[in-house]
């Protein structure tokens, strides 16, 4: 089989791999879809501290199922999307369900070979079924949305909240797109990117260029010098930092979705004197993977809005290339 391979910093190539050979309570899936992740992008640039290479990347995607061992509801030829989270289920988060924040997470794509790959085994427990109504894009794309709706879902977002996105990449984008259907009654999305800031517009929402403008002046603009109920932070950048604690209103609430690849100074004292409210968020619960399906089954958000390009797994350099210059990008699909 083809699989797109992390080999070094900014080192990815197409090579020649076995197809896997699965065992009990595992399945081998056809990948259908498989998009880059901010993460992928991380583990490219060599900045991520547990990764190394080789690597088949990969843990956004979707496929048909080709063999299965031990699973009698799911067949081969059922079409599915992979929830890529593998917790240990012996440590304190995983006694108290929360496995998402287990203390020896493990994902595949990320600590196992992953989707990037014509064929990927995958744990039995790690599938979920895509009915009709549901494409093998949109099934690609659960992973990301489940994030969004995690994010939403810890935040207290209310009828009429104003809303501030600082990020427009494809996870900002979805969070976007779910507070303006819980009923924000402004989305507001800062970014430097020209590309995704248009396509932010064209969704309905009330763009700010950083390059040129002040999201802080802009959200009191719009709020009669109140500041915005809730920050999503989903860029993770000094500058986003400071303007996700000057944007807030008093007693207002940041959600810290973004990874820092480097500790930010934060003014604890601006957030002391207003009581800010400061939430954190990692991945996704297995509830929330299963409201994305069902948002991706009611077709509640149109998710294939940020699908900017779909390639073959031949073009594997380029997609990075696409992500990394980032002008004219949001989310690239690999399809198999």
């Amino acid at each position: 089989m083809k699989a797109g391979v992390f080999n070094g910093p900014e080192i990815v190539e197409v090579e020649e791999k076995s197809i896997p050979i699965i065992n009990e309570n595992e399945a081998l899936i056809k990948v259908s879809y498989a998009g880059i992740c901010g993460t992928d992008m991380m583990i490219y640039s060599g900045s991520h501290p547990r990764v190394k290479p080789p690597l088949i990347m990969g843990h956004e995607f979707s496929g048909q199922v080709k063999e299965i061992k031990g699973n009698e509801t799911i067949k081969p030829g059922d079409r599915v999307t992979i929830n890529p989270l593998i917790s240990c289920g012996k440590c304190y988060a995983c006694h108290i369900g929360e496995n998402h924040i287990c203390n020896n997470l493990n994902y595949i794509g990320i600590y196992s070979s992953g989707g990037f790959a014509e064929y990927v085994r995958v744990p039995l427990n790690n599938l979920m079924l895509l009915d009709s109504s549901i494409s093998d894009e949109e099934g690609a794309l659960t992973e990301p949305l489940a994030v969004a709706v995690h994010s939403l879902r810890k935040s207290s977002l209310r009828f009429g909240d104003v809303a501030v996105i600082l990020g427009a990449g494809p996870i900002g984008m979805l969070i976007a797109m779910l507070a303006k259907k819980a009923g924000a009654s402004h989305v507001v999305i800062s970014d430097v990117n020209e590309y995704r800031l248009d396509l932010a517009k064209k969704l309905g929402f009330y763009t700010v260029d950083a390059r040129e403008e002040n999201v802080v002046e802009v959200t009191r603009e719009l709020t009669n010098g109140i500041g915005a109920d809730v920050v999503f932070e989903v860029a993770g950048t000094q500058s986003t930092a400071n303007q996700m604690i000057d944007a807030i209103k008093p007693q207002g609430e940041i959600l810290l979705v973004s990874v820092y690849k480097q500790a930010p100074q934060i003014n604890l004292a601006q957030m002391h004197f207003r009581e800010i409210s400061l939430k954190t968020t990692r991945c996704f619960s297995t509830y929330d993977f299963e409201r994305a399906l069902h948002i991706l089954r009611n077709k509640e958000i149109d998710v294939k809005q940020i699908i900017s390009h779909k390639l073959s797994i031949e073009k594997f350099d380029e997609g990075f290339q696409l992500m990394k210059n980032g002008k004219e990008s949001l989310k690239v699909l690999y399809e198999f």
